[in-house]
């Protein structure tokens, strides 16, 4: 147990450092939902009730979203570098190797979602949350999805541009029909019934119940999201143990 801890603490600072060189997506994906978040607020304040709220957790969400292309970027690098099939080779075991690749990720993924919301309260207007435990409950579970999407989507794509396809087009229409633009309620019928198939939209609806505070209305998105977050993972666990990232793959 020592060993597994030592080994993944090595991997966790490895892919840390790589992550801390190459900050452009992430400044990226914080500065632009900012910006549309300034942009918006007037729009939503005048045309919806909670207006603020739509304002800030709509670009949150679909930014988070866009930063899938985070957690397949790093995996896939590993793959382009020939370095994944050299670690699969060594004493680590599957779940070190898995771990120390995405526990940075996490943090790059709670702390974008973080900055936001204090961006949102802070500058946008959004009420201070009166139950701040809902809301660090609804950004790790919310963080721990879009982990293991972007996992899942590193083990089947073939390169960078395939992930960038797959990523920004599925952060596209995950947010859109999550109602990240435009609430749900205000869709054409044939939306709002897709809407519930949307990761996106059980996100909105855990970030909205969680800064209000009403920890019943926010259980069921928690468990769907979890359950999409099991679901992917299990299948990046099961085509990485299978060989499935290898770089002659790619």
């Amino acid at each position: 147990m020592i060993d597994a801890l030592h080994r993944t603490s090595l991997l966790v600072r490895h892919n840390t450092v790589l992550r801390l060189r190459d900050p452009a997506q992430l400044i990226t994906y914080i500065a632009l939902p900012m910006v549309l978040m300034v942009m918006l607020k007037e729009l939503y304040v005048k045309a919806l009730d909670g207006g603020v709220t739509q304002a800030v957790t709509g670009p949150l969400v679909m930014f988070s979203v866009f930063a899938l292309s985070i957690v397949g970027n790093s995996i896939l690098a590993e793959r382009e570098w020939h370095t994944w099939d050299q670690m699969r080779s060594s004493r680590a075991g599957r779940a070190e190797l898995l771990l120390g690749k995405t526990v940075p990720i996490l943090v790059v993924l709670v702390l974008q979602q973080v900055i936001l919301l204090f961006f949102g309260c802070l500058v946008i207007g959004l009420p201070v949350p009166g139950s701040m435990g809902y809301v660090v409950i609804a950004v790790a579970v919310w963080g721990i999805t879009l982990l293991s999407i972007g996992a899942a989507l590193a083990t089947v794509a073939r390169s960078r541009g395939d992930l960038a396809l797959v990523s920004d087009v599925g952060a596209m229409t995950v947010s859109a029909f999550g109602g990240a633009l435009v609430p749900v309620s205000l869709m054409p019928g044939w939306a709002q019934a897709i809407a519930p198939f949307s990761p996106g939209y059980w996100a909105m609806d855990m970030m909205r119940t969680a800064l209000k505070g009403d920890a019943g209305a926010m259980l069921t998105p928690v468990l769907v999201c979890l359950g999409i977050a099991f679901a992917a993972g299990a299948l990046a666990t099961y085509r990485l143990a299978r060989g499935w990232g290898r770089s002659h793959l790619l």
